[in-house]
């Protein structure tokens, strides 16, 4: 699969420092989701873990490609979250046993004689016990041992981590390549353009909702959000209905959370469609916007959120109406 260009260029920039000898042994990838970080972060271990010469592309044929791309390489580690064996479930958190049995072997020769790759995704999941083991290991770098670190959120990991790595900076490219980007993935011009503007430039989520098909659900949104701002739709309703599907409900809030900083700067986009003004104080609206967005954050727990969000929706609608007092 080939990466796409902001995501190649990261590729070439690691690539040279480590053809050049200047790679050093943990590399943290980070920038917002769905920028392709994992994707940089495997093309990367593959090159690593290849037997070809160093200036030359993975070749995909050699024993050391073989072995990582059926998952039995002896000098490659992925770290991710794991069942947990009382509950059959996913954890939600990387734990210390994970790290330590990296450490050990990292520690020891590579078996194929060759460099020896680990990759953490995402890093920002290790817990304190993890984390200060992770430390352990950087402290203490070896030759041809690499570590990387996929992160959406690295402001969550430790400053003594954060501080040992080589950056790898994602951000949302220039638009003319997200739209080229875009054009690439089959997308007709004018949906992209839309799905664009709906994901404040990021092609990553352009293409991921026009693929699941979410500007339909990201209208309907925005009207029932601009329902409650009127006084015809019941903010527990919306609240109860929103929450029904809890698999899209992280996303509505999202689709929300967007527009009310598109009505606080009065640009034209998603409030434009759903026919709001942008409200007259918009101090009370960025606090609005501040309790959303913790409340996004706190879905994943087994909390009664419907509450918690039509209270907030009453809320909305009692700033939208001083805003057409004022009017």
């Amino acid at each position: 699969m080939s990466l796409a260009p902001w995501q190649q260029q990261r590729l070439d920039t690691a690539l040279a420092a480590w053809r050049a000898g200047r790679l050093g042994h943990a590399q943290l990838l980070c920038g917002p989701e769905q920028l392709g970080k994992r994707a940089v972060a495997d093309a990367l271990a593959a090159r690593l873990l290849c037997d070809s010469p160093k200036d030359q592309p993975p070749c995909g044929r050699c024993r050391g490609c073989a072995l990582r791309e059926a998952g039995t390489h002896p000098d490659f580690r992925i770290i991710t979250f794991e069942e947990n064996a009382n509950t059959g479930k996913l954890r939600t958190e990387l734990v210390i046993d994970q790290v330590r049995a990296l450490s050990g072997s990292m520690q020891m020769t590579a078996q194929r004689g060759g460099a020896q790759v680990v990759l953490i995704d995402p890093a920002d999941a290790l817990n304190t016990s993890a984390a200060n083991a992770l430390l352990k290991t950087l402290e203490e770098p070896a030759d041809n041992r690499f570590l990387l670190l996929v992160s959406a959120a690295p402001q969550r990991l430790p400053a003594t981590i954060r501080s040992r790595c080589q950056r790898i900076e994602f951000s949302v490219p220039e638009r003319e390549v997200a739209l080229g980007w875009l054009a690439s993935q089959g997308h007709p011009a004018p949906r992209a353009t839309e799905a664009l503007d709906a994901a404040q430039g990021h092609p990553g989520l352009a293409d991921a909702w026009l693929r699941a098909g979410h500007l339909a659900l990201r209208d309907t949104t925005l009207k029932e959000w601009a329902g409650v701002a009127r006084g015809i739709a019941s903010p527990l309703g919306i609240a109860q209905l929103w929450m029904a599907e809890p698999a899209l409900a992280g996303l509505r809030l999202r689709f929300v959370a967007d527009a009310a900083v598109a009505l606080a700067r009065g640009i034209a986009g998603a409030p434009a469609v759903a026919g709001l003004t942008p409200p007259a104080d918009v101090d009370k609206l960025a606090a609005w916007f501040d309790q959303l967005n913790r409340l996004r954050l706190q879905l994943s727990a087994p909390l009664k959120h419907e509450l918690a969000l039509a209270g907030l929706l009453a809320e909305w609608r009692g700033l939208m109406a001083t805003t057409e007092t004022r009017r």
